[in-house]
């Protein structure tokens, strides 16, 4: 019989027992959610079995850039971030709220019951599961709790992957939230690659996450296992692509309202709404209602939106933020600004999705530094 394992353990999982760790997963009723090649990139979707994973690719970003390669070796999770966050499965991008049905001078109101999968995210980075805590402080932890949310959270079971390899717009090490997972995991793991070994050394951060490898083949980690881990991760945060200085970051952007620079951003934004689809904090959502012509049918949706849509600030009388200005300096202003304001920290985690995703390479750590930078020189 195996000895019991523990919260806070580090133990050793083989490559070739990767497999075991997705069918003790299954077993226990979850749906494996995880990296995949699709859409010319790195996206999330479902897993079954190990070669579904990128095996051997890794992903390469700028501004506006994002391209993928294979590495030369067998890395399983050998790449940064994609374009998709797990925003994608807690909340939907499209979700039915309601639906109504004419009886009699009435209407009968049902609400949509879905069948939600236990989740298992499989290869979530540290920066990612950051975001998700953003997001349960603001669905589930304040005074109103968003019921779809908390359905889809509840069961989640989260492997966290400590990355091996900093992207070139990635700069969690500025927002203190990576490379390595502290928080939020169940398993968290370094792959470690050498030219005749490949293995993961597994931290254990809840006790079902250590229930998890009383079926798996492992062995307790050694000194020299997890000093070797250690270095993987060290390196990555000696290598990020971008930095931003957070030093009083809140009260720059507040002093530096109409600061020329929202001019300049200005006039390359497209306002397309790509940093807040990719983001995974960004939750800003509009209700639709649709109904049939005899008017015996309607529905309610809610849609994601975006604040750099003209509409999003419509009132009666038209919109507050008219100008595409007005719409950045909202967008960056809320996210590491008045964000720590309404929830005790910024939206901000330093993926670098933004600025990978911008068409035009718009990229929001330049723009802080470009604050800053005019403002130490008036000093």
């Amino acid at each position: 019989m195996k000895p019991s394992l523990q919260r806070g353990d580090r133990i050793v999982l083989e490559r070739e027992h990767f497999q075991n760790l997705l069918d003790a997963l299954n077993k226990k009723g979850y749906q494996i959610i995880g990296p995949t090649l699709g859409e010319g990139s790195i996206i999330y979707g479902k897993l079954s079995c190990v070669s579904d994973l990128p095996i051997g690719w890794t992903d390469e970003q700028e501004g506006g850039m994002y391209h993928l390669k294979k590495r030369g070796d067998n890395a399983l999770f050998g790449y940064t971030v994609g374009p998709h966050s797990w925003k994608n499965f807690l909340f939907p991008s499209v979700q039915q709220l309601l639906q109504a049905k004419r009886e009699g001078k009435g209407f009968q109101v049902n609400r949509k019951r879905e069948e939600i999968p236990k989740f298992a995210f499989l290869g979530a980075r540290s920066c990612d599961i950051y975001a998700i805590t953003i997001q349960d402080k603001v669905f589930i932890k304040g005074k109103f709790v968003d019921p779809h949310y908390a359905s889809r959270r509840g069961d989640t079971f989260i492997v966290a992957v400590n990355c091996g390899k900093a992207g070139g717009t990635c700069f969690c090490v500025s927002m203190g939230t990576g490379p390595r997972a502290d928080l939020g995991f169940d398993i968290a793991m370094t792959e470690v690659l050498k030219s005749d070994r490949h293995y993961f050394l597994v931290e254990l951060g809840t006790e079902r996450g250590a229930e998890i490898f009383q079926e798996i083949p492992y062995k307790n980690a050694s000194e020299e296992e997890r000093a070797t881990a250690n270095t993987v991760v060290e390196n990555t945060a000696k290598h990020m692509g971008r930095y931003m200085n957070t030093d009083h970051i809140k009260d720059l952007l507040y002093r530096n309202y109409e600061h020329p620079r929202w001019n300049d951003v200005a006039e390359r934004c497209l306002a397309c709404a790509n940093c807040t689809m990719v983001c995974p904090t960004c939750f800003c959502t509009t209700v639709e209602d649709t109904g049939d012509v005899p008017g015996g049918h309607a529905e309610r949706w809610r849609k994601l939106d975006s604040c750099f849509n003209l509409d999003h600030s419509y009132i009666h009388g038209g919109s507050t933020r008219y100008s595409i200005r007005s719409r950045y300096r909202q967008w960056m202003i809320h996210k590491i600004a008045t964000w720590i304001d309404q929830f005790g920290t910024t939206g901000c985690v330093g993926c670098g999705r933004c600025i990978t995703w911008c068409p035009v390479a718009i990229d929001i750590t330049e723009e802080a530094r470009a604050i800053r930078k005019s403002e130490q020189a008036a000093e």
